[in-house]
């Protein structure tokens, strides 16, 4: 597959946008606002897939406790992803740049004429100096909310399927460590981290641990299944922290940091 090395997939999580209580990182979303487009205006298409919008919606609506039924999480979802995209369009703005918002289900992947229009779409934007921002449309759909049916997984699966419906170069996940450790680094302080993995096998996934944060859906291991298809397809992935958006010049600049998953050539 013929990659663009100057494109770049950025994924964020739920943890790096939201504060403790879930609401909106207004510091966040400025940073990384401001680094993207400065990884731009250094001559890199940018891609950005971010996730929030549940956790986010669920606090704009006061909600007691996580939404666990359908109904409520799609109602979330729908709020949030209204605040989400105010706050992008702000930052974004304030640096010149244009955004859109594409919404994607699994249906969009898997039958080839959606596909086909999907690509041709974020090919249309590029050109056009736009920085396209993805979420899963789980306001309509249910099936990558919670189904056994579920394509994405969550939005670390869905940012590798865009770095190869796109033919990036680069897929970056922002993490809420700086990458992946041969321990958990949450309990034990001699934990390493791994800068370079060349081939993802199950000792490498059995070092990955559980689940990610209270307000997020995914951990490492749903970052190394994206990586392991990124990779398959000749994409490099980086993990690293998310609160330092920063390390992306280093990335785009070929230095080390955090975990470089290698694309297989």
């Amino acid at each position: 597959m013929q990659l663009y090395r100057n494109r770049i997939v950025v994924k964020v999580g739920t943890s790096t946008l939201t504060n403790n209580i879930g609401s909106n990182d207004l510091r966040s979303f400025e940073n990384l606002a401001r680094v993207l487009s400065d990884v731009q205006n250094m001559g890199n298409e940018v891609i950005l897939v971010s996730s929030g919008a549940i956790a986010v919606g669920a606090n704009r609506l006061n909600l007691k406790a996580k939404p666990s039924t359908m109904r409520s999480k799609q109602a979330a979802a729908a709020v949030g992803q209204c605040s989400n995209m105010f706050f992008y369009d702000k930052f974004f703005g304030e640096y010149g740049k244009v955004i859109a918002q594409i919404l994607l289900s699994a249906e969009d992947i898997v039958q080839e004429e959606k596909k086909i229009n999907l690509s041709n779409t974020f090919e249309e934007l590029l050109q056009m100096g736009v920085i396209p921002i993805v979420n899963e449309n789980d306001s309509v759909t249910y099936t990558e909310i919670k189904s056994k049916d579920r394509l994405f997984g969550d939005n670390d699966m869905l940012s590798a399927i865009v770095a190869v419906l796109c033919h990036a170069g680069r897929l970056v996940i922002l993490s809420d460590i700086d990458g992946m450790y041969d321990r958990d680094p949450h309990v034990d302080p001699e934990a390493r981290l791994i800068e370079r993995i060349d081939s993802i096998d199950e000792s490498i996934f059995a070092m990955a641990g559980g689940a990610g944060t209270r307000r997020g859906t995914g951990g490492m291991k749903t970052k190394l299944q994206a990586a392991s298809l990124a990779s398959s397809n000749g994409i490099d992935t980086v993990i690293t922290n998310g609160k330092r958006p920063q390390a992306i010049y280093d990335i785009v600049e070929g230095r080390s940091c955090g975990t470089m998953i290698a694309g297989r050539r």
